[in-house]
């Protein structure tokens, strides 16, 4: 996983993509903290990346996060290619780095911290995000 570079801070847009709906959370390298931004209900891919680009030319981020869902045992599934799809599409059409981030049970994470029948995808980038920003070398160990 990238570091930002000595004394670079980065703000982080996160996803938790699906064919339905996509959370998108917020976070930064500065604080270390992830959270929802808002649920993407896009209908067509145009709309889709549309919104994206709003989001995008809204808060600037340096690097983006996408949620990449595993099975239990860490193999690839179905929902595995759609994840990286969109991941390379991100890249592609916006030229920003993309990092995915295993997404195994952020969803059922979410749903704990809202209830059941909550709309919960924000919050499950949330939670991908913050895994990330956990995931990143102390800032001690970047100098």
């Amino acid at each position: 996983m990238p570091e930002p570079g000595p004394g670079r801070h980065e703000t982080l847009l996160a996803f938790d993509y699906g064919l339905k709906k996509i959370g998108v959370a917020i976070g930064n390298t500065l604080t270390r903290q992830a959270r929802p931004l808002r649920i993407l209900k896009p209908v067509t891919r145009e709309q889709r990346f549309r919104e994206i680009n709003a989001l995008l030319q809204e808060w600037q981020p340096d690097r983006l996060v996408v949620g990449l869902p595993l099975t239990l045992d860490g193999g690839e599934q179905h929902a595995s290619r759609h994840c990286r799809r969109f991941a390379n599409q991100l890249n592609g059409r916006f030229g920003l780095a993309v990092e995915l981030v295993d997404e195994r049970g952020t969803s059922l994470e979410a749903q704990n911290m809202l209830g059941t029948n909550a709309d919960d995808d924000a919050v499950a980038a949330a939670v991908i995000l913050q895994r990330y920003l956990d995931a990143l070398q102390p800032a001690s160990a970047q100098s």
